[in-house]
């Protein structure tokens, strides 16, 4: 019988994304054009990580930002930082 191995441990969701956001928010993106997709377990990560300060978690009405993006949790198979292309005015 073959031994299971244990799974490499990755980066924590709060490290990974914290970098990603500061990087999208240098290149000029707001954080009303983010969403953070995060798998279920990285979502239990990051609202569990003893590691992340409170006041980078929020909740309004019932929906989890991280430093201020949304996050949708599940329905992906690797988590992501999305980041909407600016809405542009139309000027008729």
């Amino acid at each position: 019988m073959r031994e299971r191995q244990p799974e490499k441990a990755s980066a924590r969701p709060d490290s990974r994304f914290r970098a990603a956001i500061a990087n999208a928010l240098a290149s000029g993106a707001s954080l009303d054009q983010m969403t953070l997709r995060l798998t279920l377990r990285d979502a239990s990560l990051l609202a569990r990580d003893r590691m992340t300060p409170v006041e980078d978690i929020g909740y309004r009405d019932g929906v989890m930002h991280f430093l201020g993006v949304k996050v949708e949790a599940g329905g992906v198979p690797t988590s992501t930082l999305d980041i909407a292309a600016p809405e542009q005015s139309q000027e008729a």
